[in-house]
């Protein structure tokens, strides 16, 4: 692939998106070609499954079936988006992908891991990020800055003891992944950690291209 993958991730209200948004201005103003994107959703299908998964109405939703809606959106996006941007060249900037599934409804849940990372290798053809970003931000200070939000979607209403379980998910996935997956302390100002991002981003992309 001549493209470059690079997904962000972390608790709700870490400040991924905003970064992830931030940094793709300076890499267009730098010349590159972005694409940025999220997930759930991404797509026509994609945002049609988010609104489904995230309504708390739906409090009958079963935990393998919110697995699986999370898969169908990720098959969806990476078929219709990302794999012919990458294909094309484009560096692709993604808000969550696979490790998100992997915290919240494997570490979160309590759902083997083993399980849900063969669901989404199934949903992704095995696609996997060039580079991740792990925001990593306190129980405590997520839950104060969803609050000051306003309301919650279906998995931001779950308890602490949930969250603290996604925050030591993604503390395994990092620990178990540190060459792909670097840790971005989110309990910064924004410009601090726009500019840490930008000067790793630079780095990783100089690399890549004097070696390929």
């Amino acid at each position: 692939m001549k493209g470059t993958f690079i997904t962000v991730e972390g608790p709700d209200g870490a400040g991924k998106t905003t970064q992830l948004q931030l940094l793709g201005e300076v890499l267009k103003e730098k010349g590159y070609n972005v694409m940025t994107t999220r997930e759930p959703g991404g797509t026509r299908v994609g945002n049609e499954i988010r609104s489904l998964i995230l309504n708390p109405v739906f409090e009958e939703m079963t935990e393998m079936t919110e697995i699986l809606l999370y898969a169908a959106s990720r098959a969806q996006h990476v078929e219709e988006l990302i794999r012919p941007a990458l294909e094309a060249g484009t560096i692709v900037l993604c808000d969550r992908f696979v490790d998100a599934s992997l915290a919240y409804q494997g570490y979160g849940l309590g759902h083997p891991i083993d399980l849900v990372r063969q669901i989404n290798a199934s949903a992704t053809g095995g696609l996997e990020p060039d580079r991740t970003y792990l925001f990593d931000l306190t129980v405590s200070d997520s839950k104060k800055r969803m609050m000051d939000r306003g309301a919650l979607d279906r998995i931001e209403q779950r308890d602490d003891a949930f969250r603290a379980r996604v925050y030591e998910g993604f503390q395994q996935i990092a620990a178990t992944d540190s060459e792909r997956v670097q840790i971005v302390q989110a309990n910064r100002s924004i410009e601090a950690i726009h500019l840490e991002l930008v000067e790793d981003v630079m780095t990783y992309l100089k690399e890549r291209e004097r070696f390929s």
